[in-house]
């Protein structure tokens, strides 16, 4: 249940949204955690949101704001508690799933999360925001106090030499090329999300630098395909650990984007933890 006073937006708390686990698992950049509060941007909007007590609190969003931005950038329309039910048939999942539910799949801007996991690759994540923040400050627009995440035209017009300002060594040619091909129209992000999943992971993978982990990363996190199953070192490492050579991620279908998120967060921040 959601309910608005004082120009707040309050959600009501269940099992099924965690907003320590939602920005903690690896899947946007731009949310900062200080004093139990949540700043971030997305979609050229700054919120700050934070737990209290049973609820959920948008500081400072309207309930027009709530309805036409973040009931949809938290997937809040989706039914978690029934998708658990079917990853817990697994039952790695469910255990993993004890710890990790609460991880809400973020509907983030598609060309945000393409450049992002662009620049995510052999990175860590304090890096990777460092390199974010830089790309927007120096080419994002600036509104108030923050810089929005800039526009792949942008990026295109400004090319690799200007983007070597981000320090991020090879990734600059990537981005360029990704920012000139979706730019020019050569990838159309919208047409992304009508495709079939097979079809649109070999569609981005013809950005320069694009792999099938990066490209899964942007169709999970970017074009809501749920069942992208991104495989990083640590997923590598869950299916190495928990279900050898016979893993298959149909197992999980059609919400395999989600059991990856639980079997992350369970293995690097709990087994992770257990090993220190």
């Amino acid at each position: 249940m959601v309910y608005f006073s004082n120009n707040n937006a309050y959600i009501e708390k269940d099992d099924f949204f965690s907003i320590d686990k939602t920005f903690d698992c690896g899947q946007c950049f731009r949310f900062e955690r200080s004093g139990g509060i949540y700043n971030g941007i997305a979609f050229g909007k700054r919120l700050e949101i934070l737990e209290e007590d049973d609820r959920i609190i948008l500081k400072n969003v309207s309930e027009e704001e709530f309805n036409t931005l973040w009931k949809d950038y938290f997937d809040l329309d989706r039914d978690y508690k029934a998708i658990n039910e079917i990853i817990c048939r697994d039952k790695v999942a469910s255990q993993a799933a004890e710890i990790s539910k609460g991880i809400r799949i973020l509907r983030q801007d598609k060309w945000e999360a393409l450049c992002s996991f662009i620049i995510s690759q052999n990175n860590n994540i304090p890096r990777i925001k460092k390199i974010i923040n830089t790309l927007c400050e120096n080419f994002g627009e600036k509104k108030g106090d923050f810089y929005a995440f800039p526009a792949a035209e942008v990026l295109a017009k400004a090319g690799v030499e200007k983007l070597s300002v981000l320090k991020c060594g090879y990734r600059a040619e990537y981005i360029y090329d990704a920012a000139l091909k979706v730019s020019t129209g050569e990838i159309d992000l919208a047409g992304v999300s009508e495709m079939e999943y097979n079809d649109a992971k070999k569609y981005l993978m013809a950005i320069k630098g694009v792999g099938p982990k990066v490209a899964d990363c942007a169709l999970l996190f970017g074009f809501s395909f749920l069942s992208a199953f991104p495989k990083d070192v640590w997923i590598k490492r869950v299916i190495d650990k928990y279900y050898g050579k016979t893993f298959d991620e149909s197992i999980f279908s059609p919400y395999g984007g989600i059991a990856q998120q639980y079997l992350f967060y369970y293995e690097r921040y709990v087994r992770g933890k257990d090993k220190k």
